[in-house]
């Protein structure tokens, strides 16, 4: 099977890189802008092909492209034009340029697009980041044209499309995710965070578990089917103030009590400082439940989670726990 991953630099694309080389005996096309950047071992086994190539001149690949058995697409822009160029008008393109007979594609789209019932959020298309509306705007367009009379024998009847939630992840050979990156400077607030209690709810997941179910989906395309090929990744929801305790735990704080940090708060102050926030900023600190119908991890399929609790994305990233710090 020839297998296409755009993006194989990033963060996620490094776990899927990694996980297809290391897995699999797929023969890999991993399309990258700036090979030294990739940090995989591409001399472990055969069939490796590092592509540079740059999702602005995708064209280029058409007489590659259309030998493609599995695309796997994480390329991603992530602000300013670059992300309507990138993340809307070159993504389609590139579908057009894979042949209609093209087992699978898996197509990574962003939790913030969807609402709680995983259908697509309006203010997402409206107040969205460049990255979110972009985005959005992609996966309109992919849903149009799945509905649209005679797409189950086209390309749209083999995307499916995953939706990730905060991902975290990186090490020493992969870079590390936004949350990841910022991870040392919450464990310096550990006991300040002790205090407080928050409302809202989140799902996270580590890059190297979206990497093992994008395996599991590579291996089971029927899976997809099952699910309106619309899957979120992400562990079981959690709460705000589960996710402060379960964190301060971590570094060994525990306050006696905690102060509510209301939303009405969060905007009084937000008045009386006079403190700017744009409107996508603003919707999200109201809208504070970010669940997600069914989300996936491996464990819904059986298999081996790496980092299914938030002291787990703690431990990974390197940062030493209370009581490891008395142990030593």
């Amino acid at each position: 099977m020839r297998i296409l991953v755009t993006g194989a630099s990033g963060c996620v694309g490094h776990y899927i890189s990694e996980t297809l080389i290391q897995n699999t005996d797929h023969e890999l096309f991993l399309f990258v802008r700036n090979p030294a950047k990739l940090q995989v071992d591409i001399t472990s086994r055969p069939g490796i092909h590092v592509i540079t190539s740059d999702m602005m001149e995708i064209e280029k690949q058409a007489e590659l492209l259309k030998t493609i058995d599995v695309a796997v697409l994480t390329a991603a822009g992530w602000g300013g034009q670059a992300a309507f160029d990138i993340n809307y008008t070159k993504t389609h393109i590139l579908l057009d340029l894979l042949d209609p007979q093209c087992q699978q594609v898996i197509y990574f789209s962003t939790q913030s697009v969807l609402d709680r019932q995983n259908q697509l959020l309006p203010e997402a298309g409206k107040i969205g980041t460049d990255y979110i509306v972009s985005k959005y705007q992609c996966l309109d367009k992919l849903t149009r044209e799945k509905n649209a009379v005679g797409a189950e024998h086209g390309i749209a009847s083999k995307i499916t499309t995953v939706f990730p939630t905060l991902v975290f992840g990186g090490d020493d050979t992969k870079p590390y995710s936004f949350l990841s990156a910022d991870l040392t400077n919450i464990s310096k607030y550990a006991g300040l965070l002790q205090w407080f209690s928050a409302d809202g709810s989140f799902h996270f997941i580590h890059g190297k578990d979206i990497a093992e179910v994008v395996r599991y989906l590579i291996a089971h395309p029927e899976i997809a089917d099952k699910f309106d090929r619309r899957i979120v990744l992400g562990n079981k929801l959690v709460t705000a103030d589960a996710g402060i305790k379960e964190i301060c735990a971590y570094f060994g704080k525990k306050s006696p009590f905690q102060i509510p940090l209301s939303i009405g708060l969060a905007n009084f102050f937000i008045k009386l400082f006079k403190i700017e926030m744009a409107d996508w900023d603003r919707f999200c600190l109201n809208y504070r439940h970010f669940g997600a119908k069914n989300p996936m991890s491996p464990a819904t399929f059986g298999l081996a989670s790496y980092a299914p609790t938030i002291t787990d994305i703690f431990r990974t990233r390197g940062l030493v726990s209370a009581k490891r710090s008395i142990e030593r």
